[in-house]
């Protein structure tokens, strides 16, 4: 039995509705804007009760947590047969983590049918933009589509085989895409390399997941990839998609010649494969940039992204076709790909690609082209935001609720528009942590960073903050509708190790067992190796993660990060800052000095202006990092004392205060190698690099560091 009632709402929508629901019991209230519904309940017998979030239409709220009953039937048209959760081998299926109702119960569906399915709702809207010799080049949703399927047969007539890696090495552009997705639809598994690679680790990578065919952005990556191509006994063909050729070798094309070779293939062919994916199946592969050992490949399913990206989208967007996003970040990294192809993908957005050169500068000026409604920063391309917007005074300061709304209009929407976000409804921080200090500033400008937590196992997003209601500043928000997160083993100030369940969790690590069980208990739960608690209220704050805890002589375990934060936020001239002191007396701290990077986004041994102005107001006439460090100027030296002092005066415990500390000559940096892809901080690898230094700090010596 079924009782909808809805006085504003003609009988044809809650028929419809119905055939939705019928498995439900839902009590739910039902407001679009105050106006539509006053009233909406809806009651079904033998099952159990479920609360509904608000949403904004009946429409959009069925898109959202579309109900159709999970059978075997339906299911066997989708799903393979699967015996466990997790596997290894790329070509087993896994159960799915599906829920007996509510978010977490939908069908699951494949890449290819969630990409029909937008190209039969929004066929002629812009997809993709983007530059081609200086001119703006759009792409429709049904174009985007055609050059998928010409790609994929592309691949088929290179002799891509079934769950075999097609590898992309490259700038974010069109033709990554059109690979990445080509691959999926002719059977593969679509692998990303990061361009910062060595021609070692893309070996690796491209051996790992037996690439047949690997495509490169440019001669730069091409000779990666020659130089240890008789090492990748897979490797049938290389794609080059820009720049000419400046040789021929033999299976070598570009990307012109690649697209046509796809003509001869016939689309039957196509179709038949594309009928038997299934969407508890692998189809894409995501590196982890270890810091140790080789890096491990996430196995990710048809559902996974499908199911993530809808489920996010639905967090993200009120409105199907409207979203305008700017693709940046690294497509290798789960992040950016998630929301430049998938998220984008399921709710018909168009996706701007920015310039190679986009984290060296000329990002802000795709986000003035593209003025983005969602925009995703990793927390360095936030910072970077916040030292220009204070460089050209716009802070927000000393401003009273009565003027609110005159300071929105004359300096809030002058700042917006000047980083290209006035149009921006979400601007959403993820990959790394984010110190309160940047989290701060940017609320200060009526532009609240919301933050994204999760991991390449859980396809990215797993605790969102979306809106106001949703948000604690330094939470990652809650977790996701039709997902789970557990602390395991918490201390007794409730922390404990963050564990996530859903739909959107992994399927294992490629040809690593070991590494699998280790990240999946028996439960099937994932381990983070991240530290968190929750709030009353379920909001997740990180603390730290395991393996980067330092663990002093004396046995006190201490989270870096927090520490690190403090440290920066009294220290404002400071770049970077690495805590030290694993299994020593006390603890100590690395540290580097704003300054100027060159046109490749390495650090110059030039001050930044924040700097040289620090050096100005104290007499300083130092220019140069190398300048204050060799002359251990007396002002800075004492600055930075006074601002150590500062917060270990904050500290809990003795412990936790920075008893030393060393200022480098060379700031942190990603071709450095000292940060990750997503400019995350390398420890293991910064200990290394810097390990005589370390070494002066914790030396019997009573000298000024």
């Amino acid at each position: 039995m079924l009782i909808l009632f809805c006085p504003h709402v003609p009988h044809h929508v809650f028929s419809e509705i119905s055939g939705h629901v019928t498995r439900y019991v839902t009590f739910c209230h039902l407001y679009l804007w105050k106006k539509c519904f006053h009233s909406a309940f809806v009651t079904h017998f033998n099952i159990e009760t479920t609360e509904i979030p608000l949403h904004e239409s009946i429409k959009h709220f069925f898109e959202i947590f579309e109900s159709v009953p999970v059978t075997s039937a339906n299911l066997a048209t989708t799903l393979s047969p699967a015996e466990q959760l997790w596997s290894t081998d790329r070509d087993q299926a896994v159960k799915l983590r599906i829920e007996g109702s509510g978010p977490g119960s939908e069908t699951p569906i494949t890449v290819h049918q969630m990409f029909l399915e937008t190209v039969e709702k929004s066929g002629d809207h812009t997809a993709l933009v983007f530059k081609k010799d200086g001119q703006q080049v759009t792409v429709t949703w049904r174009q985007y589509y055609e050059q998928c399927r010409a790609a994929a047969k592309s691949f088929l007539k290179l002799g891509l085989e079934r769950y075999r890696g097609v590898a992309i090495l490259g700038f974010n552009s069109p033709e990554w895409f059109y690979a990445d997705i080509g691959c999926i639809l002719a059977g593969g598994l679509a692998t990303g390399v990061y361009t910062t690679n060595s021609p070692e680790a893309c070996q690796y990578v491209a051996a790992n997941c037996e690439a047949n065919v690997i495509v490169v952005e440019n001669q730069k990556q091409l000779d990666k990839i020659l130089q240890v191509r008789d090492q990748l006994p897979h490797l049938k063909a290389i794609v080059q998609y820009k720049d000419e050729l400046q040789q021929k070798l033999p299976d070598l094309y570009t990307w012109e010649e690649f697209m046509k070779l796809g003509e001869e293939v016939p689309n039957d062919r196509l179709d038949t494969i594309i009928d038997s994916l299934r969407a508890n199946e692998c189809c894409s592969l995501i590196y982890t940039s270890g810091t140790t050992g080789n890096p491990k490949g996430v196995m990710l399913s048809h559902d996974n992204l499908t199911w993530t990206a809808r489920t996010s989208a639905a967090l993200l967007s009120n409105s199907y076709g409207v979203e305008v996003l700017v693709s940046y970040l690294p497509l290798s990294h789960i992040a950016a790909q998630m929301i430049d192809i998938w998220v984008s993908m399921s709710f018909a957005g168009t996706t701007y690609f920015a310039e190679p050169d986009a984290l060296k500068g000329s990002l802000v000026n795709t986000l003035k082209e593209a003025r983005p409604t969602c925009f995703l920063g990793v927390p360095r391309v936030w910072e970077k935001m916040q030292d220009k917007m204070k460089a050209i005074g716009g802070k927000a300061e000393n401003w009273v609720p009565w003027g609110f709304m005159l300071a929105n209009n004359l300096v809030f929407k002058k700042v917006q528009a000047a980083l290209g976000l006035e149009r921006s409804r979400l601007c959403l921080t993820g990959a790394a942590p984010i110190t309160k200090e940047t989290l701060e500033y940017f609320m200060s400008l009526n532009i609240p960073l919301m933050e994204v937590y999760g991991m390449s196992e859980t396809s990215g997003p797993h605790t969102v903050s979306v809106t106001i209601n949703d948000y604690r500043l330094t939470s990652c928000g809650k977790v996701m509708p039709g997902c789970k997160i557990k602390l395991d083993k918490p201390d007794n100030d409730g922390i404990g190790e963050i564990c996530f369940w859903g739909r959107n969790v992994f399927m294992g690590y490629l040809n690593m067992a070991e590494k699998t069980t280790e990240a999946l208990d028996e439960d099937g739960w994932l381990h983070s190796g991240d530290l968190g608690r929750l709030d009353d209220c379920n909001f997740l704050f990180i603390t730290g993660r395991i393996k980067e805890l330092i663990i002093t002589a004396g046995g006190e375990n201490i989270p870096p990060v927090p520490i690190e934060d403090a440290v920066k936020a009294e220290i404002p001239i400071l770049s970077n800052a690495m805590l030290v002191g694993d299994k020593l007396k006390f603890l100590s701290m690395l540290l580097t000095l704003k300054c100027v990077l060159d046109d490749n986004g390495e650090p110059t041994d030039e001050l930044s202006p924040e700097v040289l102005d620090f050096c100005r107001q104290n007499g300083i006439g130092a220019t140069k990092v190398s300048e204050i460090v060799a002359n251990k100027e007396e002002a800075v030296y004492k600055a930075i004392q006074e601002g150590m002092e500062r917060a270990n005066a904050k500290s809990t415990s003795n412990a936790q205060k920075v008893q030393k500390w060393v200022i480098l000559d060379r700031d942190f940096s990603l071709l450095g190698g000292e940060l990750g892809p997503t400019m995350k901080l390398r420890r293991p690898i910064v200990a290394k690099m810097y390990q005589d230094k370390i070494e002066e700090l914790y030396a019997v010596s009573s000298e000024k560091q």
